[in-house]
């Protein structure tokens, strides 16, 4: 069933989701070489706590032989495309890496992404996250009143196939609001006018997860990590949107994740601005 929101609602998301873009600034301006995963993590989780909030992922599934998630990050390293657990892993000169960030804070829900450099980085994983990003701001671009649920996969996978690139298709975005993962699925993948057709005020999460080889990919052992199955690096990036008519909220913010960034002289991909899209 899809919840559409109030505005009271909406203003509850926006708040949450203020403070998951506090929790990726701060880890903006710690991501260097010679950082251990964890340690990022434990960062995240004191600023989660701090403002009254709880770490939405931590504790999060579980069941049927499945250990529950056991970080407030998700932190997910070159060839690991999603669910990445933080641990004595040591960022390395060269490497990208998505974080993902979920909370709680008085009943709703914030979650989304972004991936970060490690120092200089190759030119083709430049290029990955500048697609992955524009993909982004495409489905966005298509999240409004009227449309469908297919236009937006259909908006990402144009985009990023169209550039060589693998669209993974076992993973998908999702409502959001009182529960972190709400219904509808928003696959990265579709048909133009096919789908669920978008309403005002629901409000959902966008994520292309790309990879710069096959979309195939393989769950480790350990139930959680999904990694690229042939071991070339993935990137992925998280908005909340509000759909409205005639245009997309964002809910979320880049805005001073990117300011950190770029106060260290670290990479940040710049997509072109798209219309139908408000922050």
């Amino acid at each position: 069933m899809i919840h559409l929101k109030n505005e009271r609602d909406i203003a509850g998301l926006r708040r949450s989701a203020e403070l998951v873009g506090e929790v990726l600034t701060t880890v903006a301006q710690m991501v260097e070489p010679g950082v251990e995963t964890h340690k990022l993590d434990e960062a995240a989780e004191a600023l989660i706590r701090s403002k009254g909030a709880r770490p939405a992922f931590k504790g999060y599934g579980g069941g049927g032989g499945l250990q529950p998630f056991p970080a407030s990050l998700c932190i997910s390293r070159n060839d690991i495309v999603v669910h990445g657990i933080p641990n004595g892993t040591i960022l390395a000169e060269g490497d990208i890496v998505s974080v993902d960030c979920g909370v709680e804070l008085d009943g709703y829900f914030g979650d989304y992404a972004y991936t970060f450099a490690v120092g200089e980085i190759s030119e083709e994983d430049q290029r990955l996250l500048a697609v992955t990003k524009q993909s982004l701001y495409a489905g966005i671009s298509n999240a409004y009143a009227g449309k469908r649920l297919g236009d937006i996969g259909h908006a990402v996978q144009t985009y990023c196939e169209g550039r060589g690139y693998g669209v993974v298709r076992d993973l998908v975005g999702h409502g959001i609001g009182r529960r972190l993962h709400e219904d509808p699925q928003v696959a990265n993948y579709g048909r133009q006018g096919k789908g669920k057709k978008l309403k005002p005020c629901m409000t959902i999460c966008i994520e292309p997860m790309i990879n710069r080889g096959t979309a195939d990919v393989e769950v480790d052992p350990d139930g959680w990590t999904v990694r690229t199955a042939d071991g070339l690096p993935a990137a992925h990036y998280e908005h909340m949107v509000a759909v409205r008519r005639g245009r997309a909220e964002i809910l979320s913010s880049f805005e001073s994740i990117e300011a950190a960034l770029r106060a260290r002289g670290a990479f940040v991909a710049e997509p072109t601005p798209l219309a139908a899209v408000t922050s």
